[in-house]
Parts: C-alpha cells; structure tokens; sequence
C-alpha cells in the first residue's frame, strides 16, 4: 500500500500525466491540497476528468493540523495527495512525505510541472538562478524582509532570483473571531505589482543596495503553464505600472544575464524601458550608465 503524491502541473485537469491518473483512478482515497497553490479549474472539474466524485479538499487547517489523515490510511489502502505544481517545490509536501515516512507509511512521488521550472520560458536560464524566495504579504504592523538578504546573496554572484508570491485562501477572520464567530476572509493573490512594490519598500527599508528598483532588471509572469500566461520585463519601477490579469504570479529579479538570455527577453521588455538591447545583444540602463552605478 502507498501514499502517491502526485503533482497535477500548472494549469487544468487535463496537465495530470498518464501515470498520475492512473494511480487516482485506482486509489481508494483521493486528498486534493488546496492551500499552497492553485490550478485554473475546481474540484468538480477534476472530478469529472478522474472518473469520480469523492476528492477530500484538504485546506491550510487540514494539512498542518490533521495530515496524519491523509498518510496513515495508507498503511492498508493506496491513497493519493494532489498537489498543483511538482511534489516536491512546498515544504508543506516534503513534510508530509518525512512524516509519512517516519510512521512506516510507503511514499512514491509522481512529478510534473511547476512554477520553478516554467519561469524558463521567459528566457532566462534556469541554471543561472540562485535561491528562491517567498514574498509574504505586508500588513500595517508586520513587514517582514527576511528573504531581502538572499536576494543579495544571489544577485552578488550573478544569480536570477525566483520570487513566489504569496496566497491567502481560507484564512479566519480574527476580528469576527472575536466575535464568537468563524468567518474566513476573501482569497487574496500577491500580483507582480504588490510585489514590485513591497520590494521597493524592503530595499528602503533595508538600504542594502541588493537591488536598484528603478534599474535593475526584472521579470514578472503571470499564469505560467496556462494559454493566456503573461510574460512582462522590465525595473520593478515600471512592473509595478504593468497590468499582469489574473493570478498566479510570480516574479524574477535577475542577476547578470548572458547574451543569450537578454535576446529571449527583446520581446517582453515594457515599451520605453530604461533597459535596451543594443544590435550586439547587450543590455544597457541609461540611468545606470550616466551614474555610473553598477547595478
């Protein structure tokens, strides 16, 4: 008996690979993991494409409190844990399959998909990127910054930095909370603009210069893996300006980009940025270059 945790990709129903439906199909228990991402398609739409109608969507609550649900049945039956994205790109999963693991349970991992290898279509080079990091959402007493020193950390070695953008679904309502009463908030999607501009936020508050935020140069994405996905380039001054749709962003700040990466990005470049791409392939900031700032 095993627990498969099976990663489903980026877009609908029809990104599971032939073998992960395979193992749905044929699991006696489904659990659909509904907090760390998301796809473009509800459960139902699952449920009709894998041929049944009991998938157990497992919330924030369900996963961090109660997980041992979703990997001791596995000790006698199969049972399979979907993921959106690659099984193995949340802590929340590797978690769970340590645990799973720890108590005798058999896991296997069917990969597929995710933001961390899509963000290549922009052109930049995947091998070129450093650490990624989560960008959370500010709030009025909390502005965390703790990712701002891998950030530099890359950027001083040339390395692009993946920025996954935080996800607020079913989150309580602590002030009807305090009311007696469970109410869950709206769900909430970080777009590249709130990010853009919370990182020009962090660099001021931080003043570490691991970034220029009106010269260095960035990339948001939007939708990866999905027809309509958006692809924007440009300083995170001008990303924030952008209108990137609906979500699922995500957004890189790069750190030296080869000759090859700065002709893949010629397309997405916002129109009148600071950045130029000379007939040699070269990427120039004219603010930079009359500073003379490196960046």
């Amino acid at each position: 008996m095993v627990l498969y945790i099976i990663g489903l990709g980026l877009h609908d129903e029809k990104d599971v690979t032939v073998r992960g439906l395979e193992l749905i199909k044929s699991s006696s228990q489904v659990f659909l993991e509904a907090y760390t991402s998301i796809l473009s398609v509800g459960k139902e739409r699952l449920e009709s494409f894998y041929g049944r109608d009991d998938i157990v969507v497992a919330d924030r609550d369900f996963v961090e409190c109660h997980a041992e649900e979703i990997y001791l049945p596995a000790k006698d039956e199969d049972v399979s844990f979907l993921v959106v994205g690659d099984p193995v790109c949340a802590t929340t999963h590797s978690d769970i399959m340590i645990r799973a693991r720890e108590a005798g349970v058999k896991v296997e991992l069917v990969h597929n998909a995710s933001a961390m290898g899509a963000a290549g279509c922009c052109g930049l080079q995947l091998y070129n990127f450093g650490q990624t990091i989560s960008i959370p959402y500010f709030d009025e007493n909390w502005k965390p910054t703790s990712f701002y020193p891998k950030i530099k950390y890359n950027r001083l070695g040339g390395m692009h930095t993946l920025c996954l953008l935080d996800i607020k679904v079913k989150e309580p309502d602590f002030e009807a909370m305090k009311r007696g009463k469970i109410v869950y908030l709206p769900p909430r999607f970080m777009s590249v603009n709130v990010a853009a501009e919370q990182l020009i936020t962090s660099e001021e508050m931080r003043k570490g210069k691991a970034y220029n935020p009106q010269s260095t140069l960035c990339v948001g994405l939007a939708r990866l893996g999905q027809p309509d996905q958006c692809i924007i380039a440009g300083t995170l001054k001008e990303l924030k300006e952008q209108d990137f749709g609906g979500p699922l962003h995500c957004l890189i700040i790069c750190g030296e980009v080869h000759d090859m990466e700065l002709e893949a990005l010629r397309p997405y470049l916002v129109e009148g940025s600071k950045y130029l791409i000379d007939a040699e392939g070269s990427l120039f900031d004219r603010e930079a270059l009359e500073d003379n700032d490196d960046t």
